[in-house]
């Protein structure tokens, strides 16, 4: 299997920095309170000094938003809904271990985080412009079809695994009690993204180890080296 970005992403967006990390051996058991505490204290730190639409991270990735025709109000990428809803309730509700770790990350570093079950996903996945075709199923069950040129997340069976790129999951591949086999997206678009993006892969890593005892796989990706086969 294989994760990608198409080239007519990396052309359009060549200020996009990506980071891929694979991991087998999920359990929902493992004990992520504490990690989930130390990041939510960061992200809590940032926020002090201003709302979530002030952050460097979330600005740039409202900037694409605008230059893909979408209101950036009205679709935010997840980083930026997940702190929004953070800075109005004081915390996160919690889900599973994957999802909570990779949401609290997400916060820290307020950088769009995916969590992919790769139960769903059919030959491999890559981020490109819809082609009108591809099934979406909402958390809820129901089956959307993205708009022509929209940025998807989709599979070798034309199924989206997210919509309107960095905004919204599909309820097919999300983390569940029985998820074994995990694929970590995370994306930005800053001035510091490539070093950000980095740091973010390598502390989920580092957690991941800790707290499931696995051996993740991680790379970045650019328009040099687009692909990561796990």
């Amino acid at each position: 299997m294989q994760f990608s970005h198409s080239s007519d992403i990396w052309e359009e967006f060549p200020e996009l920095s990506a980071g891929v990390l694979h991991v087998q051996g999920i359990t929902p058991y493992a004990d992520v309170g504490p990690s989930v505490n130390r990041f939510n204290e960061i992200a809590r730190s940032r926020l002090a000094g201003g709302p979530e639409s002030e952050l460097p991270e979330i600005q740039a990735w409202r900037r694409i938003f605008s230059r893909m025709g979408l209101k950036p109000t009205q679709y935010r990428c997840a980083s930026e809904a997940l702190l929004r809803r953070f800075r109005q309730d004081g915390s996160l509700p919690r889900i599973h271990p994957m999802v909570d770790l990779c949401n609290a990350v997400s916060l820290a570093f307020a950088i769009p985080v995916a969590a992919i079950d790769l139960a769903n996903v059919t030959a491999f996945l890559q981020v490109r412009h819809a082609a009108g075709n591809e099934e979406y199923m909402t958390f809820s069950g129901e089956i959307e079809r993205p708009e022509p040129r929209e940025v998807v997340f989709a599979d070798g069976a034309g199924k989206a695994h997210a919509r309107r790129w960095t905004n919204r999951q599909s309820g097919l591949s999300a983390v569940r009690k029985d998820t074994s086999s995990v694929l970590i997206v995370a994306e930005a678009v800053h001035a510091t993204a490539s070093a950000d993006v980095a740091r973010l892969i390598a502390t989920l890593a580092e957690a991941l180890k800790s707290l499931w005892q696995v051996t993740p796989r991680s790379t970045l990706l650019d328009k040099g080296e687009p692909r990561f086969e796990f």
